[in-house]
């Protein structure tokens, strides 16, 4: 990218590219929640080994977009709780 003339709007500019960064950062991760979520429950539905592992990392999932500031704490606890939920139930 070229340098820019110092003005009045270089500092939009830059914040602009970096929204543009973390959109995308989030987008990817948004993406992984559900595609993990999705597993656990096709898993327990199939009734496979390995459920409770997946139900795991799905949990840690959740807990690091948490970390993030990616979503809220009650959202996280509220989506974990319907997963086990439909975990126990297929058991």
């Amino acid at each position: 990218m070229a340098k820019l003339k110092t003005g009045r709007h270089t500092g939009a500019i830059k914040a602009h590219r970096q929204s543009e960064r973390k959109a995308e950062n989030n987008r990817g991760t948004r993406k992984l929640l559900r595609s993990t979520a999705k597993a656990v429950i096709t898993a327990a539905a199939k009734k496979e080994e390995g459920t409770d592992n997946l139900l795991k990392t799905a949990f840690s999932e959740w807990d690091k977009a948490v970390k993030t500031g990616l979503i809220h704490r009650k959202t996280a606890d509220r989506k974990k709780s319907r997963l086990s939920k439909k975990v126990a139930a297929a058991k």
